[in-house]
């Protein structure tokens, strides 16, 4: 027959430790500050008590021996002292009250020790369960925060804690929580919208595609040469797609290393490459750029010049059309603008111009359309860099972007 044991009876879960929770804890250092501060207090009162309450006896010599004793006649305790066997006799009967009144001290003592430490064991567990209690309804409002964060999914993004009470940590910390889920919420809808936009943008030249192959397996005696260049063009148009939303998704997880750059040589570089394609349609360019230094990816910086100077470029006037780039150095950072004529534009367009994917046809030219990412990967590399984008219509017509980073740290000193 097997024998029985009580972990066979007991459950596997009742036999395992409590759990070390922040109101057990709380619990413990409530009851262990009162434990030693009420130890400290009784070990303090044992020993005032003890000097205070120490027995004395006064004999007629005025020695100190115990209880003090006192005499009708001074004169004749004097003359009694005189006599050797009463003076013996005296002097063992006080030694004898001392003792006994010593004695009473010392159990006195003891018993005010062993009451009062049944006292303080008692007010120990009292403090326990209070400390218990109000260690509980201190963390109420972080079990309510708790249970309420562990409904919260992203499918309801939208609810909040919003903890009542008064203003202290745990209403701050509500609202730091509250806040965080505001942006959350934010940042998986733009998410969201984002990929839905970027896969409508990808499948519109694979659709092209397909449908060029079928026309060209439907009629085998068109000409291939123009099948072959217009599937080309689609080609490129979604891999020039692709590579922006691989630069977009670099730009916004900042995987990049961090250098020494100059802003004003980039900006050289930018403007010398897109010289042709503004001297093809009419759009002259003019630079002043100052020594700007600061510290990012000068791949990304480049890029985000070009796209700049590519739809100041692009988006201006049919002839004769003029863009003007510079840099300059501001206080504790730097600032490129870009800015170039074209036509007027309201201030609701001017606001939509960042955004993924929203292009106006009426401010791109049909031969040089882009994917709609250029304004898009210009903001998430500014962010990228701790900097601020502006962009803000001319009163005369076209648009003025402007890029505010901040500077190295090398150049704020000397600055200051």
């Amino acid at each position: 027959m097997p024998r029985l044991s009580l972990a066979r009876l007991t459950p596997a879960r009742s036999l395992r430790p409590p759990a070390r929770t922040v109101r057990l804890r709380l619990t413990a250092l409530y009851s262990g500050l009162f434990l030693v501060s009420g130890a400290v207090l009784l070990a303090i009162t044992y020993v005032l008590v003890r000097r205070s309450t120490r027995p004395d006896l006064i004999v007629p010599t005025g020695s100190p021996l115990g209880v003090r004793g006192h005499v009708r006649s001074p004169r004749a305790l004097t003359e009694a002292l005189a006599n050797p066997d009463v003076d013996r006799y005296v002097r063992r009967v006080a030694e004898q009250q001392y003792a006994r009144a010593l004695h009473q001290h010392t159990e006195d003592l003891h018993q005010l020790l062993v009451r009062s430490g049944i006292a303080l064991a008692i007010m120990t567990v009292v403090a326990i369960a209070l400390g218990w209690l109000v260690a509980g309804r201190v963390l109420r409002p972080l079990r309510a925060m708790t249970a309420t964060t562990r409904q919260i999914s992203e499918r309801n993004l939208d609810e909040r804690l919003a903890l009542s009470g008064p203003q202290d940590e745990l209403k701050d910390l509500a609202d730091t929580i509250d806040g965080l889920l505001a942006r959350l919420e934010a940042h998986v809808a733009e998410q969201q919208r984002f990929a839905a936009n970027a896969s409508h943008e990808l499948r519109t030249p694979l659709a092209i595609t397909q449908t060029m192959l079928d026309v060209a397996r439907s009629d085998p005696d068109r000409d291939s040469g123009e099948l072959v260049d217009r599937l080309r063009a689609v080609n490129t148009r979604a891999i020039d797609l692709t590579e922006a939303l691989l630069l977009l998704s670099r730009a916004d997880r900042r995987s990049f290393t961090r250098e020494d750059v100059d802003l004003s040589l980039v900006v050289e570089e930018a403007t010398e490459t897109l010289l042709p394609l503004a001297e093809d349609l009419g759009v002259t360019i003019e630079t002043c750029a100052e020594r700007t230094p600061v510290v990012g990816s000068r791949a990304l910086l480049l890029q985000l010049i070009t796209n700049l100077v590519h739809n100041a470029i692009v988006h201006n006037l049919a002839d004769h059309g003029s863009v003007w780039v510079s840099t300059r150095t501001l206080g504790d950072g730097v600032e490129l603008a870009v800015e170039n004529t074209g036509d007027t534009l309201a201030p609701q367009t001017v606001s939509t111009l960042s955004e993924p994917f929203l292009r106006g046809d009426e401010r791109i030219r049909a031969e040089h359309a882009g994917v709609g990412l250029g304004l898009a990967i210009v903001e998430r590399i500014t962010q990228a860099h701790d900097g601020t984008l502006t962009l803000t219509p001319r009163a005369a017509g076209g648009l003025r972007v402007t890029v505010r980073l901040p500077a190295a740290a090398a150049d704020r000193q000397s600055a200051a």
